[in-house]
């Protein structure tokens, strides 16, 4: 007879673990094909159950194939490949190493956001819950209307760009928007991209199969002839803001590559990162906005403006290749939750948007200010030079050190800082990438300013 301590399986139903107990039998073999059960009175007797309960486990039993019904005879276990008994094992370690605590680092380009408005954030989310209907309407694969509707005049307001909402695709970050991208153009001809540039952009297209071939830079930007002979039929460039190098590629230049775009029939990938915080003069037209033909897609998002954490990006696409877009990737629902997507729309419409990137140029203009008066008048100032064009969240800083760069990392990370390496967002490093930092400074506050630099005192000591 049929045996079982039910009370050794609390929570669950007592029919759910009657089910459980027969079912490992089965498995383990103690009950071998073609065993008759006990009738469902006599099992629930033995147990002291309603026969309910066994009746219950019996079936569930029999819709999942370990048992089947006789007439008139009863239950029978049917075959099934047995499992061998489970031996007890310690659990894999499945979270990802702690990160290491830096007490100083230059890598990381966080948004201050003490200086979010989070309370016409809160407000407007508040206005959007209580109109339940926009809430819970269906949102197009392209994105919210409105949403787009906001971007297109925000585009108009301050990039100078003429663009109809129809031609905006609203995706989850800039990441997802190179997957699509990928899919979209990658089957047609290889991708050139920045060398060095931002790695994240190659490793996605890659990953999604296309041949990437890396364009080395010249001091403005990427070369017309170097784009050339590599062969690529798309081109994925930062021409506003370069990162890492913080190149400003200059008309002329972006001229030629509408060109080469207009003469190969090739594609432009114009990233706008970090276009918004440009601190003197005014910013230089889009190629998007200079762009007769219909060659360039111009991307941007929300991460350096408002937080990386609300992963909202958008895409605009040429008037000719919308058809092929709804055509192609229509299978896509967008990615962003319809909620982030109203509160976004009524941010970027009533002003706020712009009000908070006025008070953040002027706090991040102060604070590069103060960052780099600090290392002008350093210990090491006599040592060390900077690059920096007026423009984005970070700078170069090349070292007067003959030590290579591993080295100077390692003695760094002993200390606690964290430093980044122009030759490690080159996919070809070359000999004139050697002994160059990337300094991102919007997270140095005044208040961190002074320890920061002695920090950087001790650090570079050991090197110059």
């Amino acid at each position: 007879m049929l045996t079982y301590d039910l009370t050794q399986q609390p929570g669950i139903p007592l029919y759910e673990a009657l089910y459980r107990c027969i079912r490992q039998d089965i498995l383990t073999g103690t009950l071998p094909p073609q065993t008759r059960l006990p009738s469902k009175r006599t099992l629930a007797e033995h147990l002291h159950l309603s026969v309910i309960t066994v009746e219950s486990a019996y079936r569930q039993l029999e819709a999942e194939g370990y048992l089947i019904t006789r007439p008139r005879r009863g239950f029978f276990v049917c075959p099934v490949e047995r499992i061998p008994p489970a031996v007890p094992q310690t659990a894999p370690a499945l979270s990802p190493p702690p990160e290491p605590v830096w007490q100083l680092d230059l890598t990381a380009n966080r948004v201050d956001g003490s200086r979010f408005p989070a309370g016409t954030w809160a407000r407007l989310t508040r206005q959007v819950l209580s109109e339940g209907d926009a809430f819970f309407s269906p949102t197009p694969n392209q994105g919210l209307p409105a949403l787009r509707q906001a971007i297109a005049q925000d585009l108009r307001d301050f990039r100078g760009m003429s663009v109809s909402p129809e031609q905006i695709v609203v995706g989850a970050g800039a990441e997802y928007l190179y997957l699509l991208l990928a899919q979209l153009l990658g089957s047609s001809a290889p991708f050139a991209v920045e060398d060095p540039g931002y790695p994240k952009i190659r490793k996605v297209y890659t990953r999604c199969g296309v041949d990437c071939r890396p364009v080395p830079l010249d001091p403005q930007g990427v070369d017309p002839a170097a784009l050339a002979a590599s062969g690529a039929g798309v081109v994925h460039l930062s021409p506003s803001h370069h990162y890492p190098t913080g190149i400003i590629t200059p008309i002329a230049r972006r001229q030629a590559l509408l060109r080469w775009a207009e003469t190969t029939g090739g594609i432009i990938i114009e990233d706008d990162y970090d276009s918004e915080f440009r601190f003197t003069g005014r910013p230089l037209p889009t190629l998007q906005s200079i762009d007769r033909r219909e060659r360039v897609i111009y991307l941007n998002t929300f991460s350096q403006t408002i937080s990386p954490a609300l992963r909202m990006g958008f895409m605009v696409l040429p008037p000719r290749m919308l058809t092929r877009y709804r055509r192609e990737m229509d299978v896509y629902a967008c990615t962003v939750p319809a909620l982030e997507q109203h509160v976004l729309a009524r941010f970027l419409s009533s002003g706020a948007y712009e009000q908070h990137l006025s008070r953040m140029r002027k706090e991040y203009r102060q604070r590069r200010a103060a960052v780099l008066e600090a290392f002008r008048t350093s210990p090491f100032a006599g040592r060390i030079t900077l690059f920096e064009q007026g423009a984005g969240l970070h700078f170069l800083l090349r070292l007067d050190t003959r030590q290579p760069d591993a080295e100077l990392d390692r003695r760094a990370r002993a200390l606690g800082v964290k430093l980044g390496f122009l030759a490690s967002y080159a996919a070809v490093p070359r000999p004139e990438h050697a002994h160059t930092l990337v300094i991102n400074y919007a997270g140095l506050t005044p208040q961190a300013l002074p320890e920061a630099m002695e920090r950087l005192c001790t650090v570079f000591s050991q090197w110059l």
